[in-house]
């Protein structure tokens, strides 16, 4: 049978929403149902032309479609994904899918690791793309340079951000486990996803068996700074050469200076100088990302004059230190940051790079991890570079046992007792009349969420257009 309608289940999720882009192009009929649509996904998809079914109903599947591609979002419970089951529909998850409908015959370049596996990835198609190799890819976020989470591309490589969550509810492996790479890039290894993984051994264990699949006759560059990974690496049949900030790195960045809007900093190969960069991101960990994609373009045998040149031109990739404005002298940044590492590189990269400016931090512990206490202590020290932190209750708390639960309350009170200035607010809507209360001309206010935080970005930034700073008097939409 000829395969024409591709449904999917998930679709909002910003892989499933790149791989309902790569099927449109390719010219199927593609549906798709989910229950949480909130931007950049739900106006990306409505831009392509594709209408998302609110909420999972078996009806959703009539007429029947020809396949049925399930993301991990789903559980066997889900009404549709049982209907899926009874009627026997042929179905694949989102990894399976990316190698049938994207890969293909191609090479791949997967990126891997628990921080920087976005930025990292939009950074290897962009510069593939910028050199003329027309690339495809799938990133888990917006590549600005593309306005788009993928491209399908007509060139000899696929770049793909390779996930260590689980792959649907058929396949409890982690997605990763799908891909075989021509060339892989590990980007750092620590505890996160708690409601999959028990433990940190499991999670290091999904990274071993990663590297341990990798063709022999591949590469894996990892960073080399991390003790961990490099135990990981250990038992690669893939050769392995680190990057990092330590001499011993075979790619090693170093003299880092700010730039004018960026970071500059010197690349040395294997001990030799390869060249001078410029960087139009903030922050070291930015540093270690684009030394691991300037990795990746000379194992492919690019010079690094014209990766300079590309490089300047990265936009970077939307909710990571993204600039939302900047109204009566507050600057208001936007950031996906969620674990504990995450936040304190973010702060810190924010601070060097907005000198004598207060920063404050806007925080939403929403991922299934941060509703968990295993955090609680490592967020307490996460927010150092911070002068103000304001912090809302943990949404769908109801959903981790009471034992388990994260406490905003507790966070507070411990940032508090450092001498930090910090608030407790129980929903969105409080949180953001006490942050116009507080806010004051020269400040720079990041929000912290891997979620739509309550639209807070733009309810925020359409009160600060509208009102006036001094004597914070505010009006406050919605």
């Amino acid at each position: 049978m000829k395969l024409q309608h591709i449904h999917l289940l998930g679709i909002c999720g910003t892989g499933m929403a790149a791989l309902a882009g790569i099927l449109k192009e390719q010219g199927y009929l593609v549906t798709g149902s989910d229950e949480h649509a909130y931007p950049p996904m739900s106006t990306f998809l409505e831009g392509l032309g594709i209408k998302v079914l609110n909420g999972y109903r078996p009806e959703n599947l009539n007429p029947a479609p020809d396949l049925v591609v399930v993301g991990n979002v789903i559980r066997r419970e889900n009404p549709e994904a049982q209907a899926v089951l009874a009627q026997d529909l042929p179905r694949l998850s989102l990894p399976e899918a990316l190698n049938r409908f994207l890969v293909g015959p191609r090479h791949s370049i997967v990126v891997t690791g628990t921080h920087g596996k976005t930025t990292t990835t939009a950074l290897i198609a962009w510069l593939l793309a910028a050199t003329g190799r027309d690339p495809g890819f799938m990133v888990g976020g917006i590549a600005r340079n593309f306005n788009a989470n993928y491209r399908t591309g007509r060139g000899d490589y696929v770049v793909l951000e390779g996930d260590e969550y689980d792959t649907a509810f058929f396949d409890k492996r982690p997605k990763f486990l799908h891909f075989r790479p021509r060339l892989a890039v590990l980007t750092s290894i620590e505890y996160d996803h708690a409601d999959i993984y028990p433990d940190l051994d499991q999670v290091v264990q999904a990274f071993h068996s990663f590297v341990q699949q990798a063709p022999g006759d591949g590469k894996i560059l990892a960073w080399g700074d991390a003790p961990l990974v490099r135990e990981v690496c250990r038992d690669a049949a893939a050769s392995v050469a680190f990057y990092g900030l330590h001499e011993d790195a075979a790619w090693l960045a170093t003299e880092i200076e700010p730039g004018a809007g960026g970071l500059e900093f010197s690349v040395f190969w294997e001990g030799r100088r390869w060249g001078r960069f410029f960087t139009p991101l903030l922050g070291t960990h930015n540093v270690l990302n684009t030394l691991a994609a300037l990795a990746v373009m000379a194992e492919l045998g690019e010079e690094p004059e014209p990766l300079q040149k590309a490089l300047a031109g990265f936009q970077g990739v939307k909710r990571r230190l993204e600039p939302a404005g900047e109204y009566q002298g507050i600057l208001v940044l936007e950031d996906f940051a969620h674990h504990p590492t995450a936040v304190s590189v973010t702060l810190e990269a924010v601070r060097r790079g907005y000198p004598g400016r207060r920063l404050v931090a806007v925080f939403e512990p929403r991922t299934n991890t941060s509703r968990r206490q295993v955090f609680q202590e490592p967020y307490a020290r996460a927010f150092k570079d911070a002068d103000l932190v304001i912090v809302r209750e943990p949404p769908d708390l109801w959903k981790v046992e009471p034992e388990e639960q994260f406490s905003s309350q507790k966070l507070v009170a411990d940032l508090t007792a450092q001498g930090k200035e910090a608030y407790y607010y129980p929903d969105t809507g409080l949180l953001l009349e006490g942050l116009l209360a507080k806010l004051r001309p020269g400040d720079v206010a990041l929000i912290m969420s891997n979620g739509d935080f309550d639209h807070l970005l733009r309810r925020l930034c359409e009160a600060l257009s509208e009102g006036e700073v001094q004597g914070s008097k505010f009006k406050v939409q919605g």
